[in-house]
Formats: C-alpha cells, structure tokens, sequence
C-alpha cells in the first residue's frame, strides 16, 4: 500500500465531467490500496478569468488583494472534486494552502514554501480519507495568503509528497510523459520510460513545458520520485529520479528548443578589467536574465566583443539600455536579432562518451544550418541558429542520435 501524492491540471479539471473522471481515476487508486493526497488547480482558464476582472478595475492590482482572489480558483476545485468522490462513497476532505498551513514567505504573487505542518493531512490518511489539497497557493507569516507564481500546484504537489515522505508524486497533464523532444515537431518523438533529475531540470530550463522546473528542483532536492502521466489515457507514463549506477544511460536523453530567444552583439568595447560587469550590469540591474555569452577579444588586444542572448520579450528594453551604456564605455556598436531560437542536447550519457558535440554539429553542417553561439555544460550542449532552421534543426538532430529507436 503506498502513500502516492498526485496532482490534477487545469485541463484534467477543466469542467465537471473532467472533474468526475479525475474523481473515477482516485477511486480506482484507492480501490487497489493507495492512501492518496491530491493537489489540483484551479479550472482552466479561470486563473485568466479572475486576472482580466482584476485588471479591468486596476492595471496594476495590489499583490495582496490580487493572491486573495487568484486562491478562490484552487478553492473551487477543491470543493467540487471532493463532492464528487463523496458521491463515489470515497470520504474525502478538502483543503486550502492556508488550512493545510503551507508555509511561505512573504513574495505576493511569486511565493516560496519554507515548510508544511502535514499533520492534519496525516489524521485524514490514517482515518481513510483521500486528501484534496489546493495548489498553488499558501500563507505567510502574518496569515496573509499568498500564491506560488507560474508552475505552483507542481510545486504544492513536489513540497507535500517530500513532507509526506511518500512513495511517488504523479503528475497527471494532458500529454503521457516527456518525450525524447515535441512531437508536434518531430512525429517520431519517443516517450522516455524515465529521465534523471539533472535532465529534466536541463529540458525544463530549456523550453520543456512539461513540468515547472521549481518542482523539478524541489523533487531532486527531496530525492521524491516523480512521475509524468496523462489525465486522459492510460499508461506508465515517465518516471522521473536519480540516476542509478546499474542504469546504462543512452548519450542523448532528449532535444529541447526555445523559440522565445534574441540576440544582442556590442562591438568595440575596451578590453579591461570589469568592463563585464560596466556592461552587462544595468540589464541585470533591470531583472532581465542573461543566458547564453561570447566573447571575443579583436586582434588588437584593444577591444573586445560581447554577443548574448536574453528572453524575446526583453529584447526591446535590453537594446535601449544598452545603447545607452555602449555610447558611456565608447563602444562602436550595439546590434540584435530577434530570429534566432536555442536548440539543446541533454543527456547524462555526455559524460561518458566523446564525440557528441561533432555528431551534432555535422548533422546541422549537412542541412545547411549555421550556427551562431554555442554553449556547453556537463550533460548538456546548447546553439543558436535562425529561427527558419529551427524545425529542420531538431528533426535532424533526432534523426542523426536515433531517438527514435528505444535503448532496450
């Protein structure tokens, strides 16, 4: 009999016949024995909904009173879902964020649990009743509630299975586990039996939406198994936890992509120490995160050039700071292109074996792709290329490392 913590999307909730078949789907794993606790969200598209009737009375609403009316779509769900197993004679119990007293800190609309007081939810187990917890959502200090920011209930779901100490977090979306890369892109993608926790933080870092990746940190820091299902058919799903010394790691896990990525490039920047710093310091000064850099000293020994990447929709702001801060260090010129997407390889199998880093570059040479930055990492190599390449890109780098093939 184990303790399974599962946790329900918003699509898997998006109405009541979804929340009746989610209700079915718990009375079955109670059926076989499972005590369970679950974390849903609220309703799809009713997080949006209660958003546009914030904005439509402040364009900028009070961080406090806007995590007061984003909790009541968890609220919702939970109330419904537990009616609904009622009505199945599953005695269940539904709880908010503040009842279960999930601890946060005090960062309105982008919270961070400390801890869980599970005690209640433990007296519900052991009187046999399923757990209906809300996610996303919990409570400072003060008793002020707060939310989890994008990706929370994954997050809810991860902190409770590890205060639990259950025997597995099962994620129920709409798709049946992470693929070896998006099948809307590459039809013969694989679904992946199991994935370490170091790959999926790299896929979710990369572009992955399977999971969030604050959830996917949190598991790994807990050591909680987690595993990727489908709300909608049946399966295995894959099965997310540390890599096992018996286990025979293929080289390449999984392709990811971001299409949501822009390049900048400054020329002529004097070549002294700090100058890093005098340069890319206002962006961060302005929370824009950085990801990928290059840079090359000219044959001079003079000057210097900067090429990084940020998010697309920094793009704009990035290029008016920094063409104030170029004209200041006397810089020659400050350029950008928004085409551009990140492709990446991950697999902890790059650490055992050489040769990885030619393949994928002699596949993209042969289709004509060419490469514009590249970076690497233990388990991962990453490259930017033109936006139209990006689909071709990944299709041959599939194709080329056979992920179509299973490794058994």
């Amino acid at each position: 009999m184990a303790l399974i913590v599962q946790k329900y999307g918003g699509t898997s909730v998006g109405s009541i016949e979804r929340i009746e078949a989610v209700a079915e789907k718990v009375q079955q794993y109670r059926d076989r024995g499972h005590r369970l606790v679950v974390v849903v969200s609220a309703m799809s598209g009713e997080t949006d909904r209660l958003l546009g009737l914030a904005r439509q009375i402040s364009e900028r609403p009070v961080p406090r009173e806007l995590d007061v009316l984003l909790s009541t779509g968890e609220q919702v769900t939970i109330a419904l879902l537990s009616m609904a197993l009622e009505k199945r004679g599953v005695p269940a119990r539904s709880y908010t964020g503040s009842q279960v007293h999930i601890l946060t800190d005090n960062v309105h609309n982008k919270a961070r649990i400390r801890e869980i007081d599970a005690r209640k939810v433990r007296a519900d187990l052991e009187a046999g009743r399923v757990v209906v917890v809300a996610g996303f959502q919990g409570v400072d200090e003060e008793g002020n509630i707060t939310t989890l920011g994008r990706g929370g209930s994954d997050t809810t779901a991860v902190a409770l299975a590890a205060a639990l100490g259950a025997d597995e977090c099962q994620i129920f979306t709409d798709v049946d586990g992470v693929y070896t890369t998006d099948p809307r892109v590459v039809p013969e993608a694989r679904r992946l039996d199991r994935i370490t926790f170091e790959e999926m933080l790299e896929m979710a870092s990369l572009g992955s939406k399977v999971l969030q990746i604050r959830a996917v940190e949190f598991a790994g820091k807990y050591n909680v198994p987690l595993r990727v299902l489908s709300s909608f058919e049946e399966g295995e799903g894959t099965l997310i936890t540390y890599e096992e010394e018996e286990m025979e790691n293929p080289l390449i896990s999984g392709i990811a992509f971001n299409r949501d990525e822009a390049q900048i490039t400054v020329l002529g920047v004097p070549d002294q120490p700090g100058i890093a710093a005098k340069l890319l310091g206002p962006v961060a000064d302005a929370n824009i995160e950085i990801d990928m850099i290059v840079q090359n000293v000219a044959p001079d020994g003079k000057t210097t050039d900067f090429t990084f990447t940020v998010n697309r929709t920094d793009y704009e702001k990035t290029l008016e700071i920094l063409q104030d801060v170029a004209r200041a260090l006397g810089a020659s010129e400050v350029s950008g292109d928004n085409r551009i997407v990140k492709i990446s390889l991950v697999g902890v199998g790059m650490r055992s074996h050489a040769g990885i880093a030619a393949t994928m570059f002699r596949a993209l040479a042969e289709e004509g792709i060419n490469i514009r930055m590249i970076s690497t990492s233990e388990i991962k190599i990453s490259v930017v290329v033109d936006e139209k390449y990006l689909e071709l890109g990944v299709r041959a780098l599939h194709e080329a490392f056979h992920l179509d093939q299973s490794g058994d």
